[in-house]
């Protein structure tokens, strides 16, 4: 805190931008003793290095191109399903991208387990109990990328002992954000032609999806082995990367959900309003061509006249080429994907 304020006058003092880059691992809480800032300290989200950024993906295709209407274009980048099942598990952790999947496992259990014996009490001055903690973040993996339940939550972190108090669970999913372990996926909520029911319940993430498999203390292997909850880490993985590809255009991820349909992650420019709606599937011709009509399905329901119309359709794949469909739709391997 002492800090803080030293910043905040010499700021005042100088009066000039751009003078200091403050750096923690957790949102700092805003009290009486403290200005918050405003006017004079922005806040910056970073997260953890997406492909591009890894040098795991090719960034041959653009998600600014995608946005300003240019086609997908690219070579295989030469990924496979295995490949993909290694980057899951050791993530975008700056000092981790070196090490093998199975000992940056390792770093990121013990990590979670410091966040719920120390760090998720610390952060606040509560004491939380770390055996139900640990247990949400389980409930949470198991979930990843789905809008998993409160009421699910709390029986999962319960336990033996039973449902967890609802606001015990809220405040534990609270400490979660600030602490940057998990980062929900809000929903979209566009003028529709339709009268379809829009969904408010957000999709479930970790900052990165190596959490979710450190969660779990699952390998490689095991997501191999279950390609369906290897499908969800795999959209994970892709709102991670749309995320850091999107924050230098001051564009938001969202998810979109009614009563018949869903769309994985719709991108959307804060200042421009541009637009990009992508479906995400591990692979396989016949996923794509399901998710290419679904795609256009909901172009259709969207109000285009009131939000614009898309700047791009996508569908981002883990492997193969990178090209632009007859019907529009942009097929999109993620190893090909950059900012």
């Amino acid at each position: 805190p002492r800090l803080w304020n030293h910043v905040r006058r010499a700021v005042d003092d100088r009066r000039l931008p751009g003078q200091f880059i403050l750096t923690g691992s957790s949102v700092p809480a805003d009290d009486v003793t403290r200005h918050t800032g405003a006017g004079r300290i922005s806040r910056l989200r970073m997260r953890p290095m997406a492909l591009a950024e890894s040098d795991d993906s090719t960034g041959q295709i653009s998600l600014a191109g995608l946005l300003e209407g240019s086609p997908a274009r690219a070579g295989d980048p030469g990924l496979d399903l295995r490949q993909i099942a290694r980057l899951v598990c050791r993530g975008g952790w700056p000092a981790l991208v070196a090490m093998d999947p199975s000992d940056a496992g390792m770093v990121l259990r013990d990590y979670l387990d410091d966040v719920c014996r120390v760090d998720a009490s610390r952060v606040d001055g509560v004491e939380r109990d770390p055996i139900r903690l640990r247990r949400l973040i389980s409930a949470l993996a198991r979930g990843v990328a789905t809008p998993v339940s409160l009421k699910t939550l709390r029986v999962d972190a319960g336990g033996g002992d039973g449902p967890l108090d609802e606001k015990t669970v809220r405040s534990y999913l609270t400490v979660l954000e600030r602490l940057m372990v998990v980062e929900n996926q809000p929903v979209w909520a566009p003028h529709l032609r339709s009268r379809s029911r829009l969904r408010a319940m957000p999709s479930r993430h970790f900052v990165d999806p190596s959490l979710a498999t450190a969660a779990l203390a699952a390998e490689p292997e095991a997501l191999l082995r279950d390609l369906n909850w290897f499908g969800l880490l795999f959209e994970s993985l892709v709102v991670r990367d749309l995320r850091v590809y999107g924050q230098p255009r001051d564009a938001d991820v969202f998810v979109y959900s009614d009563n018949t349909l869903e769309v994985d992650a719709i991108v959307v420019e804060r200042g421009t309003g541009r637009w990009g709606a992508f479906e995400v599937k591990l692979g396989g011709t016949d996923l794509i061509e399901l998710a290419a009509a679904s795609l256009q399905r909901f172009r259709a329901r969207i109000d285009t006249a009131k939000v614009g119309e898309p700047a791009c359709l996508g569908v981002i794949v883990a492997t193969g080429y990178g090209v632009r469909r007859p019907d529009g739709v942009d097929v999109i391997p993620i190893g090909a994907l950059g900012p």
